[in-house]
């Protein structure tokens, strides 16, 4: 099938719209017509090389919705008609990870930079002659794809897209960072540091977990804005004020639990996030660093007198075949608002614009909405 798709042909240029070939699904694999898809900060780590692919051409996003067109052998639980999400981490449910109930660690996770097809090892996608790495073997920025089953999450056909596709991964990585990695529990102070589309999940989260005092931290003024409206109980524009803030509203037992959903992590500033964490508290870093990055400055003494933990997670802790529905229900019941996550459409062509206005704070998420020009 000959589509177009957002490519990265080099580290900090563009996204290009271009003609891109897909292959038709070989065996356990799903075709899917795409409907929307999430415009995550993740993806733009693969401008800047943050999270550098196997190779150039990269097709961007892990974050999508669509509606399944055919199936390959070994297929049994999805057929053509299916609404489904794309799980940005791919989930078999046997391997020793995902049997030992971590099935955001599936082990097939290992492959996702490197573009090559699970079934069977050769790719799927092609552009000027070349083969495509599709961002966690995905590459939602394309109004086709042809994917593994492990990452196809089947949803009630009620549910938009342009909602759906937001719990591939930064509402669900959110909300459990919240209320799985951070056991955040009923009348617990929290911190919740960076409310772009992760950060306002991880607070949805911190709300529904009953948390006393929420401090949400941003330097936009307009994201501390919507993040009263979401929950908070106060909102800062830098971390520094926020303890002082916090130090004060505790008489100094500050937050027994805080959630680090900035852009992207810098080791310098790992000490500070443990400052506003209180005795005993829990740090967790659901954001993510430059691969190489190693340097962090921590001091270790007030880590090991005051008992503190520092704790990384992806996807939330979860189990997105699980997880992906929940979150879902949980929306169509009015327990979870991802209407208001969502505060612009784009079209395919459309995509610098929409990552110029995430990275300038304009949005919580914005949604690319493909359209017939683009297929």
């Amino acid at each position: 099938m000959r589509t177009k798709g957002a490519l990265l042909w080099e580290f900090n240029k563009p996204w290009q719209i271009e003609e891109i070939d897909i292959g038709d699904p070989r065996r356990d694999e799903v075709a899917i017509r795409m409907e929307t898809a999430g415009m995550c900060h993740s993806d733009h780590h693969l401008v800047t090389g943050g999270i550098p692919m196997m190779g150039f051409p990269v097709l961007g996003g892990h974050e999508g919705a669509g509606i399944v067109t055919d199936v390959g052998p070994g297929v049994e639980d999805l057929a053509p008609g299916d609404h489904v999400v794309l799980s940005f981490i791919p989930s078999c449910g046997k391997c020793p990870s995902c049997q030992a109930g971590l099935r955001n660690l599936c082990d097939l996770g290992a492959g996702l930079l490197g573009g090559a097809s699970v079934s069977d090892g050769s790719f799927r996608v092609q552009a000027r002659g070349q083969d495509v790495y599709p961002m966690s073997l995905l590459g939602t920025f394309a109004p086709y794809m042809v994917v593994h089953k492990t990452s196809v999450v089947k949803i009630d056909p009620s549910i938009p897209f342009e909602v759906a596709c937001l719990v591939g991964c930064g509402v669900t990585t959110g909300y459990g960072s919240a209320v799985r990695t951070a056991d955040v529990r009923p009348g617990e102070d929290v911190a919740v540091i960076g409310l772009g589309g992760v950060g306002m999940s991880a607070l949805q989260g911190v709300v529904a977990a009953g948390a006393r005092y929420i401090f949400a931290v941003d330097p936009i003024a307009w994201k501390r804005e919507q993040a009263l409206k979401f929950g908070a109980t106060h909102a800062y524009e830098t971390v520094e004020a926020a303890t002082a803030g916090a130090a004060e509203i505790t008489a100094g037992g500050m937050a027994r639990k805080v959630i680090v959903t900035v852009g992207e992590v810098h080791g310098k500033d790992v000490d500070t996030w443990m400052g506003i964490t209180a005795k005993a508290g829990t740090c967790v870093l659901t954001a993510m660093g430059r691969l190489e990055d190693n340097q962090t400055t921590l001091n270790l003494a007030m880590l090991t007198l005051l008992q503190k933990s520092l704790k990384g997670t992806i996807f939330g802790g979860g189990n997105p075949q699980y997880d992906i529905p929940h979150l879902l229900s949980m929306y169509k019941a009015g327990k979870l608002n991802l209407d208001d996550m969502v505060t612009r459409e784009y079209s395919l062509d459309q995509i610098n614009d929409g990552y110029r206005d995430m990275l300038e704070g304009r949005n919580i998420r914005g949604v690319i909405r493909f359209t017939d020009a683009d297929r």
